[in-house]
């Protein structure tokens, strides 16, 4: 009989044992596969309050800036006092809890409520009532980050060998805290950082890449300063300049770059269609609106919407035209041409004009209310005889747009040529800059510079002589030579494909006489 009941002790206590294996098994081989903390910490309590057949059980960690201890997760019997637990906080200098915390030690408490270390405002505030427990430090490599407790065995007493189970789950709890910590700090690290990453992109194609406007000038640079301010803001944009300064360019950027760049972008010259045509260009028109109006015909207002419109030449507009647009962008509607009903737009009006608007208004050709509504943010396109010092990048960006499009080989611009663009004054702009480049890369040959030679007449400073002005001696023998030495060097040299060899022979020259004169005339 002795005997019997010595093999179901021992029976019972390597079933227990193995339980506890079990459990530490169970718990080392989830630390590999959980990375949400809370998730990981609720399973491990969960299953220690299981084993040890407790009420309650608790991780409770150390706040440092407020030297507190709270609540990470509780595992309780009751739903209730399991919330509560989680909203409560206490001193770190409290309870056993606080007690085990500076100490580092392990501690078994069989009468909770008679040991003086008891801290009984936790209870208080859960509605728990604490009769006994296990509170084991959580330790890391480096300090005591938390406790562990369990509470309240449902039979019997707690034991050492319950205590020595909480000492041995307390190391990988205390690991897999700091690990998900860390895990979670790297993931808010990259999140930063992928934010931080994705500002700077859009800081730079604000600053740097704004739809092909180039330029390192104090002039264009300004221009960048305020399409920053304005690229995000939803105001009315009126961009003043020369023909050919680039203003479709801005109007653009500032769609592209601004919330609406995922809708529609449409522009209209104002200054192209007569006011009939503009007007249902603009505002569309209803079938029968007009001989030909065959079918209804939205207008641009209604396709931009959600958009923007670009209004270039708005200075262009007659008075009747402009009462049209006043009335657009105060209600936010457009009436087609023909129509009896409204329809409502939401779309942002950028407008441009090579005009001073401000004068027209004084002098009565354009609406003071129009140009008020159009005027909120002004931006003035400097033209680029203002911004020499872009010509060179300006230059170099449409050479190798110009080589690219011929498919051909341009080896850069001569110092020459290069100072000739840079002296012009432009009276058409950037766009007179990009025509005459194009025209110079068509002139030249296939792995040869840009020259003064390919560059046009009035960039050159001089007129096409006529034979009149020759006879009358307006040019020197000596001009009239070189020119006419230029001009066989350029044909024979084109009859044989640009071989030198060739050229000499057909020139009657040697190799080394042609080269000198090609350096010469920096014939490339």
């Amino acid at each position: 009989m002795v005997l019997d009941v010595t093999e179901r002790d021992l029976l019972s206590q390597l079933q227990a044992k193995t339980q506890r294996l079990s459990l530490l098994l169970e718990v080392s081989q989830s630390l590999s596969a959980l990375t949400d903390l809370r998730e990981l910490l609720r399973f491990i309590i969960r299953k220690n309050r299981e084993l040890l057949r407790a009420e309650a059980s608790s991780i409770i960690l150390l706040d440092k800036e407020k030297n507190e201890l709270f609540f990470l997760v509780a595992d309780n019997t009751e739903d209730e006092t399991e919330r509560k637990l989680l909203d409560v906080r206490f001193p770190a200098d409290k309870g056993v809890a606080g007690w085990v915390l500076q100490r580092g030690e392990a501690t078994l408490i069989r009468q909770a409520q008679n040991d003086p270390r008891f801290y009984s405002q936790v209870d208080e505030r859960s509605g728990f009532i604490t009769r006994s427990l296990i509170c084991v430090p959580l330790k890391t490599s480096q300090e005591i980050i938390g406790v562990m407790m369990v509470l309240n065995r449902i039979e019997g007493e707690f034991t050492e060998e319950d205590l020595e189970l909480g000492q041995s789950l307390s190391g990988p709890i205390a690991i897999a805290i700091e690990n998900v910590r860390l895990y979670e700090a790297l993931k808010q690290a990259q999140s930063c950082l992928l934010a931080e990453n994705l500002y700077l992109k859009q800081e730079v194609e604000t600053r740097y890449r704004f739809d092909r406007i180039i330029g390192e000038s104090p002039a264009i640079q300004e221009v960048f300063r305020l399409l920053e301010r304005v690229i995000h803001s939803p105001v009315s944009v009126a961009i003043y300049g020369e023909t050919g300064t680039g203003k479709e360019l801005i109007a653009r950027a500032i769609h592209g770059h601004g919330p609406r760049r995922e809708r529609i972008f449409v522009a209209q010259n104002c200054g192209a269609l007569p006011e009939a045509l503009l007007e249902s260009e603009l505002f569309g028109h209803v079938k029968g609106a007009f001989t030909g109006a065959g079918t209804d015909k939205k207008g641009l207002f209604e396709l931009a919407d959600g958009g923007t419109i670009f209004l270039d030449e708005i200075g262009e507009t007659s008075p009747s035209m402009q009462v049209k647009l006043l009335r657009v962008l105060e209600e936010r509607e457009v009436r087609p041409v023909g129509g009896a009903r409204s329809r409502k737009v939401d779309v942002r009006v950028i407008c441009a004009t090579h005009r001073d608007l401000e004068q027209e208004v004084r002098e009565g050709r354009f609406r003071q209310d129009l140009y008020y509504r159009l005027n909120v943010f002004p931006i003035l396109l400097p033209p680029l005889r203002e911004r020499r010092e872009d010509i060179p990048i300006l230059a170099i960006h449409f050479l190798k747009q110009a080589a690219d499009r011929a498919k051909k080989r341009i080896e850069g611009i001569s110092p020459a040529a290069l100072k000739l663009l840079i002296d012009y004054p432009y009276p058409g702009n950037v766009r007179e800059l990009q025509n005459e480049i194009e025209r110079a890369v068509l002139l030249a040959d296939e792995e040869c510079r840009i020259t003064p030679d390919l560059l046009s007449v009035r960039i050159r400073g001089t007129k096409p002589p006529s034979s009149s002005e020759e006879t009358a001696g307006k040019r020197t023998l000596r001009e009239s030579l070189e020119e006419a030495e230029r001009r066989l060097i350029h044909q024979a040299l084109a009859g044989v494909q640009g071989n030198r060899t060739q050229a000499a022979r057909t020139l009657g020259l040697t190799r080394q006489a042609l080269q000198q004169k090609l350096r010469k005339y920096e014939i490339s």
